[in-house]
């Protein structure tokens, strides 16, 4: 399976993990069709934490809900790790008027999205990472609902 899933001083509250997993590979399958392997960590931590990393390795002073780092060294075999803070996670939702878990998995998507390739820097970029975030989660509930 592609995605670990670990909790960070935090409980992300996330359900059907095994699920998940083999819908990310769905999406990384979808998007790039010549990786053989995934190998995908997601870490769910403090906004402290994240926080912390965003000065250390990108020299940002700002809090965000994901960092993504593609670590992989082929083509053939994608490697990265997600980092997601569950309470900007949380604001997001309220702030966005959607649940917790909806605004999760969105994230989670968003770092899988980013290491198949997608940009978010341009507006025009983030209407197309938009957009296949919208369809990750359309397409995950009605995983779900089997």
């Amino acid at each position: 399976m592609p995605a670990v899933f670990y909790e960070q001083d935090v409980r992300s509250g996330l359900k059907q993990k095994r699920k998940l997993s083999v819908f990310i590979d769905t999406i990384i399958s979808k998007y790039l069709p010549k990786v053989q392997t995934a190998d995908l960590n997601v870490i769910f931590c403090t906004d402290a934490f994240l926080l912390e990393m965003n000065k250390n390795f990108l020299d940002h002073d700002t809090f965000t809900d994901i960092i993504t780092f593609d670590l992989s060294e082929s083509k053939k075999a994608l490697e990265g790790e997600i980092y997601i803070s569950t309470e900007r996670v949380k604001e997001n939702a309220k702030l966005y008027h959607t649940t917790y878990q909806d605004e999760l998995h969105r994230v989670i998507f968003h770092g899988v999205l980013h290491l198949c390739g997608f940009k978010d820097k341009k507006e025009k970029d983030q209407k197309v990472m938009r957009a296949n975030e919208d369809y990750c989660l359309e397409h995950y509930k009605k995983e779900l609902e089997k």
